[in-house]
């Protein structure tokens, strides 16, 4: 790996090979409140610890520290990409521009979680009062690391909303998309939540969750502590056969799923329904203190309504019943939409170095923009709530 720049003649930014080169606590300890599991050390270093990043995958590991003296004041996960598989901010079109004009655009800097379409802090900085100083010296530190390493460009995804704000200037280029969440607002129960679709939307959910009761299956909510070694065999199991079905690879190890269970047993849960001993069909999931996250879903049969009761409703029920403000189901799908899960902002931030290139894709995005926002709107028709709901109710309060 290339020596990484001096940023000034306080700064130094140095590149690890890993997360796992790197102290937990210090990195912890730069992620700050925010108990998300997924940019903790525990997660990104038992991405790298199981075989589950791999150079024939496109992923090699390089997180960024930034150090004022001997104090390090920032970090960012970040990854050197030769693809952009496992990221879902797309950017293949930008790619192939690049190919078909003879230059190369991969290698790319990737800031963000494999794997992961999961907004979350991404320039890590602590929460002093310094924070927002801190977050610019990283992002100066990343556009230095870019040059120095002749990069074509670098790429943030799933900025919170402090990251996207910090990254709005020139050269960088800021970009949105949609996702569906369910927003708890402190329903007492699955019943209350409905009382607040329409008749139809409501009528359609009790019949999804009587086809999935058909079934003769037992569900249950699994936290991690409660999940076996056989149990992760069944998960790690359908988890392949359905990335197998659909012609994707699947990334994740069977000792990825022990480390999480081992390291992190409080932020790991699944749904899953049993014929017996065995599971036929589950979903995996993790939490933080505030929001659900789920995962990946298998099941070993064609089981009617089964997908949305694990997927979905257990996941629901779940959040009202542990008080969690927030349930955020994965990237696409606007079934979801009649399931109470709303449209709400996920943002990127994208440093292209070629001028040219960067002014082609600014315009690309100002386009894109109007059609997302376009998009949104006509989301609104498909809300499941009734009319004399207040509109931000229907529509989730997120701009």
């Amino acid at each position: 790996m290339p020596a990484a720049p001096e940023i000034d003649h306080s700064l130094q930014l140095t590149i690890r090979h890993g997360v796992a080169d790197i102290a937990a606590a210090d990195w912890d300890g730069l992620v700050g409140e925010d108990d998300q599991p997924f940019v903790r050390h525990a997660f990104l270093s038992a991405l790298e610890q199981s075989g589950s990043l791999q150079r024939e995958l496109g992923w090699s590991a390089m997180p960024l520290l930034l150090h004022e003296e001997d104090t390090l004041i920032a970090a960012a996960p970040g990854y050197l990409k030769a693809n952009s598989h496992g990221e879902f901010v797309f950017d293949w079109a930008w790619a192939d521009a690049y190919r078909r004009h003879g230059l190369a655009y991969y290698p790319k800097l990737l800031i963000g979680v494999p794997y992961s379409p999961i907004t979350g802090p991404r320039l890590l900085v602590g929460q002093g009062s310094d924070a927002a100083e801190r977050r610019g010296k990283l992002v100066r530190a990343i556009e230095s690391t870019v040059a120095q390493l002749r990069l074509s460009s670098a790429h943030l995804n799933f900025l919170s909303d402090s990251d996207a704000a910090a990254l709005t200037h020139d050269p960088w280029l800021s970009r949105f998309d949609w996702q569906f969440h369910f927003h708890n607002p402190g329903y007492a129960d699955f019943e209350a939540l409905l009382s607040e679709f329409t008749s139809k939307k409501r009528k359609n959910i009790r019949q999804e969750r009587r086809h999935a009761g058909a079934c003769g299956l037992s569900i249950e909510w699994l936290d991690g502590a409660d999940l076996s070694e056989a149990h992760l065999d069944d998960l790690h199991a359908l988890y392949i056969e359905t990335f197998d079905r659909k012609g994707n690879t699947p990334a994740l190890t069977r000792e990825f799923f022990s480390m999480i269970r081992e390291r992190m047993p409080q932020c790991l849960h699944a749904a899953v329904a049993r014929s017996g001993s065995q599971i036929m069909a589950a979903a995996i999931y993790f939490s933080s203190s505030t929001t659900l996250y789920g995962r990946y879903w298998g099941a070993r049969a064609d089981l009617p309504g089964m997908h949305f009761e694990l997927c979905y409703y257990q996941g629901i029920e779940n959040v009202i019943r542990r008080g969690l403000k927030h349930f955020e189901p994965g990237a696409q799908g606007e079934h979801k939409i009649a399931r109470g899960f709303l449209p709400t902002r996920t943002r990127s931030a994208h440093l292209i170095i070629h001028p040219d290139f960067r002014r082609a894709i600014r315009g690309a995005l100002d386009q894109e923009a109007q059609a997302l926002r376009a998009y949104r709107a006509e989301l609104a028709a498909h809300s499941p709530f009734r009319e004399e709901q207040p509109v931000g109710v229907q529509m989730g309060f997120h701009p």
